[in-house]
């Protein structure tokens, strides 16, 4: 895993992620998982189906995470995206903080990397679930997030409600395959 020094830590802070693991680094083959549940569920309940599996994602099983970025802000953001890269096997992430923004910049996206490896059908909205997913659990902390890039690697931008002067255009966020 090639994480920047000043990013990411060896071993991700368990309290920071929502989940409990004893190993450092998670395992690669749930993101194939991940990729035919997305598949599943837009083939039974179509686009808005699938974004309101990715709301209710973000809003309940990431609570935890909400909670902490409520109480700590942008720093606890920062601090979530780094334990969260750390322990994804072959992620290439830089996390920093500048003007009051956390700027994730994601040079090799670990999810897309293995399915590609693997010869898997990505499904093209795949890089959306990471704006639906984070911004519902931004909602009930003040955060809001864009995406920018995709299909290997983006930027996601993080800040207050209220900071970015535009809305979230769907076609800054690449088609993924």
């Amino acid at each position: 895993m090639e994480n920047s020094s000043e990013t990411a830590s060896a071993e991700p802070a368990k309290s920071v992620l929502p989940y409990t693991d004893v190993k450092p680094v998670g395992a690669a083959d749930f993101y194939t998982a991940v990729n035919a549940t997305f598949r599943f569920i837009e083939r039974k309940l179509g686009q808005k189906g699938l974004r309101s599996y990715w709301a209710e994602l973000g809003r309940g099983y990431y609570a935890p995470v909400t909670q902490r970025w409520l109480a700590g802000g942008l720093g606890a953001v920062a601090a979530h995206w780094r334990a969260f890269f750390a322990a994804e096997p072959g992620a290439q992430v830089e996390v920093s903080e500048v003007d009051q923004e956390v700027v994730v910049e994601v040079q090799t996206c670990p999810a897309i990397r293995f399915l590609r490896e693997h010869g898997r059908e990505i499904a093209p909205f795949f890089c959306q679930h990471c704006y639906h997913v984070s911004t519902a659990m931004g909602e009930a902390a003040g955060i809001e997030m864009r995406l920018s890039g995709g299909n290997g690697s983006c930027t996601q931008r993080f800040a207050k409600t209220g900071h970015f002067p535009e809305a979230q255009k769907e076609e800054d966020i690449a088609t993924a395959g």
